[in-house]
């Protein structure tokens, strides 16, 4: 009859509908058209009473029996458009293995600070930081540096407009402090430097500095030396020997480059170091016109001053031949922290 030829259309294609289904979306949309309360199937058990009386059973048991089926390939369907390697409507392959997530490390030049920053603090030096523009002031006159000295030449820097400029140390954070506080001032002051340098292997035109400053009554020399011995102890290890030389800063009078041996051999001298030490930090006793400048006297106090570039204590620590390394971002440099 009429009704069952049509209904055996419908089971094909539902058949063919729910099997090519591409997607779980579509197998949904599938399930509805033919299965749902608004489905075909649905819809031909309800023009029963248009059959006759007698075909009704066969009519109902077919529908029910074709229900059934439908259900169990939607079912066997779903299981395989879940579970099968295959890209889903949302466009993402649900049976990829899953991607780690990548946890942030410290930069190795901010480990080093922090490690700095801990070995002061053991011994009661306060951290600082200060402005990265300063003036000529404070970044020259102030440390003794008057517009006609030399030094100045080594220290040429970026200018933003007449006397202003970007600090070429952190040495104004120390004038500044000094100029508020009265001794006994024990700092250490931190943060970014800028120098006209050209880049290369061991030159950056900006790079991080520690600079250190005691100054209080009866100060000399033998406690500079202590203070800095006991902190490349604690940095590089108590096997690393430690030299002191005299040089010349213009803000301190005595003044010394300090070095350490080198850990290839030993203070023995190689090709790395060709006399057995390397260069690390300089310091000195603090100027007497240093201490005019912000209204000490020098009569009654005495102090010292050290400066250390962070990238240089890295790559001593480390073993780093190229300071660019810090910068370029390469997660295969940095991963080594």
């Amino acid at each position: 009859m009429e009704e069952e030829k049509n209904f055996e259309n419908i089971l094909v294609s539902a058949r063919g509908e729910i099997s090519s289904a591409p997607g779980l979306n579509e197998l949904e949309e599938t399930r509805i058209k033919y299965l749902g309360k608004k489905g075909v199937l649905t819809q031909s058990l309800r023009k029963m009473s248009e059959i006759p009386e007698n075909e009704r059973p066969k009519f109902g048991a077919a529908v029910n029996s074709a229900k059934e089926e439908l259900n169990s390939l939607y079912e066997k369907k779903l299981q395989e458009l879940s579970s099968a390697d295959v890209i889903t409507n949302t466009g993402q392959d649900l049976t990829l293995p899953g991607r780690r997530s990548i946890s942030g490390k410290l930069h190795p030049l901010t480990v080093v600070l922090d490690e700095i920053i801990s070995i002061f603090k053991k011994i009661g030096f306060i951290v600082v930081d200060g402005n990265e523009v300063e003036t000529e002031y404070y970044n020259f006159d102030a440390l003794n540096h008057p517009k006609d000295h030399p030094a100045r030449n080594i220290q040429d820097t970026f200018y933003l407009k007449d006397d202003i400029l970007m600090r070429t140390h952190t040495s104004p954070i120390q004038v500044r402090v000094m100029e508020k506080v009265e001794p006994p001032v024990k700092i250490i002051a931190v943060g970014k430097c800028y120098r006209r340098d050209a880049v290369d292997a061991s030159h950056s035109p900006v790079f991080h500095q520690v600079e250190g400053l005691l100054v209080d009554k009866n100060i000399n020399f033998s406690h500079l030396k202590g203070v800095l011995s006991y902190f490349l102890e604690e940095f590089f290890g108590k096997e690393r020997k430690i030299r002191f030389a005299p040089s010349f800063f213009p803000f301190t009078e005595p003044s010394a480059e300090v070095a350490i041996s080198c850990r290839a051999c030993n203070g023995k001298g190689c090709r790395i170091c060709g006399n057995g030490y390397l260069e690390i930090l300089g310091c000195g006793m603090v100027d007497p016109n240093v201490f005019k400048y912000v209204k000490y006297d020098p009569e009654k106090y005495s102090g010292f001053a050290f400066g250390v570039g962070v990238e240089r204590l890295a790559i001593l620590k480390y073993g780093i031949e190229d300071i660019r390394l810090f910068c370029e971002n390469d997660l295969r440099f940095l991963k080594q922290f």
